[in-house]
């Protein structure tokens, strides 16, 4: 009979070597060979001696090699720790080196993890998905109590941008009246920022006793959050001048030190549209108008993108109604604890989770979910 040691171990390979299967699966489905040869056949463009002469092409040329090497290169990365893990086991079993067989069985659960990841990033296929993104929180009617939970939500996406290696600058944050936001707008950046965050447009609905009500009342609360990619400064936006409203105010805060005694803030009002943006988190007057054209430029961005999308819509019969009764997600911390997506099915009850910044399970069936419907 083996040790019940070398038993595990021969588990912990099977393990390794079903995921190996998996892998080369979803390898071959993707046909990441092909991508391959794209990739070499776009650096050829991009290095030809001509390519410099049409800086437009070459700027899209390069933004295509990137996005290929960032779907190419996980892929690379985990096939050859798993193949290295798979071999080092089965030397390791043939020569009972416990040492060995201990340490790749525990790399088994971040090979996993790592290989859930690169899945979900073949689930993200928008030309837009690999760019950085804005988020803007903002509550709906109900004063202070709504207000309370924009700020939460938006401390959700922080928390979340922050547990996942990206970089979230804060570029606008109004304080409520009380307590929480009028508005808050969260620069997110990072490899599929856009793509992984997309899904969280929309309006969020919070149920919970107010701890704003003295008679310890459920309230339902609303907020929306809003997503747009961030636009690069090599695609053309056309904004006249003429056609924005700039005000300079002075940035909101909880004063002390870093309190703004001058009017650095700026918001600037497109309006041909009806965009607001707004930045108030630099000293300088100057970078936050740089940041709040950056904003602008990136809602205008999305909005013709959205018309497009209805004409696409209208000529296929589509009709998709977008109000704020048809929330996306209720959050709901009495008279039970849960957390459920409406275009899912997606639930939970760890609700503190959540509000600490675990949506990835949202995230996730989203994407296949949007996968599934083609």
């Amino acid at each position: 009979m083996q040790p019940v040691a070398e038993k595990d171990y021969q588990e912990s390979l099977r393990e390794i070597e079903a995921l190996q299967a998996k892998v080369n699966d979803l390898y071959a489905s993707i046909n990441v060979d092909a991508l391959r040869s794209k990739l070499a056949a776009l650096e050829a463009k991009a290095s030809a001696d001509d390519a410099w002469q049409d800086r437009e092409r070459l700027a899209t040329l390069n933004r295509e090699i990137s996005a290929l090497k960032k779907r190419i290169e996980p892929w690379d990365r985990l096939m050859g720790t798993i193949g290295e893990n798979r071999e080092l086991m089965e030397i390791a079993l043939a020569e009972s080196d416990e040492g060995v067989l201990a340490e790749t069985a525990a790399s088994l659960g971040a090979l996993a993890a790592e290989f859930d990841r690169i899945e979900t990033i073949e689930l993200l296929s928008g030309e837009d998905d690999l760019r950085d993104c804005f988020v803007t929180v903002r509550p709906g009617a109900g004063g202070t109590e709504s207000q309370d939970w924009a700020s939460m939500l938006f401390r959700m996406y922080l928390r979340w941008a922050e547990d996942n290696g990206y970089r979230a600058s804060v570029i606008d944050y109004t304080p409520g009246d009380e307590a929480g936001v009028k508005s808050a707008t969260v620069n997110v950046q990072g490899d599929y920022a856009y793509g992984f965050l997309k899904g969280e447009r929309g309006v969020h609905r919070l149920v919970r006793i107010s701890p704003f009500d003295a008679n310890k009342r459920r309230h339902t609360s609303f907020a929306s959050v809003e997503v747009v990619p961030e636009v690069a400064d090599d695609i053309a936006i056309d904004i006249n001048e003429s056609d924005l409203r700039i005000d300079t105010y002075r940035s909101s805060g909880a004063g002390g030190q870093h309190v703004n005694t001058t009017d650095s803030a700026v918001r600037i009002t497109h309006l041909p549209t009806g965009i607001v943006t707004q930045c108030q988190n630099e000293r300088s007057q100057h970078k936050n108008k740089a940041f709040a054209m950056k904003v602008l430029r990136a809602k205008i961005y999305e909005l013709k993108r959205e018309e497009m999308d209805r004409k696409r819509e209208e000529k296929a019969g589509e009709k998709k109604d977008i109000s704020w009764g048809n929330q996306i997600r209720s959050y709901v911390f009495q008279p039970y604890m849960m957390v459920k997506d409406h275009r899912t099915g997606e639930e939970t009850s760890s609700v503190d989770s959540v509000m600490d910044g675990a949506i990835d399970r949202f995230i996730y069936a989203y994407l296949k979910n949007r996968r599934a419907a083609g």
